[in-house]
């Protein structure tokens, strides 16, 4: 697992408020599935521009960006202009 993906799992377990262990979840479940809110995913998101230094455009504002792992560590390879290992 890459540092970018341990990242996003770390705060998911801090601020996305799932059923279960954010670890457990594979890449391509869908957290809303696992328990995700609209709230907590603005604070996932806000978490996660904190970490990276970044910030979201209006564009990745959609329920599909932080849909799943896998599409949280997409969008932050584009932000970030490189790709994780």
């Amino acid at each position: 697992m890459s540092e970018r993906t341990t990242t996003i799992r770390t705060i998911l377990a801090k601020h996305g408020k799932l059923n279960g262990s954010a670890d457990t979840i594979a890449d391509d479940k869908s957290l809303y599935s696992a328990g995700l809110t609209s709230h907590a995913s603005v604070n996932v998101m806000l978490a996660l521009e904190d970490e990276f230094d970044i910030e979201f455009p209006e564009r990745m504002l959609t329920r599909s960006t932080f849909e799943t792992v896998a599409n949280l560590r997409l969008a932050l390879d584009s932000l970030l202009g490189e790709e994780s290992d």
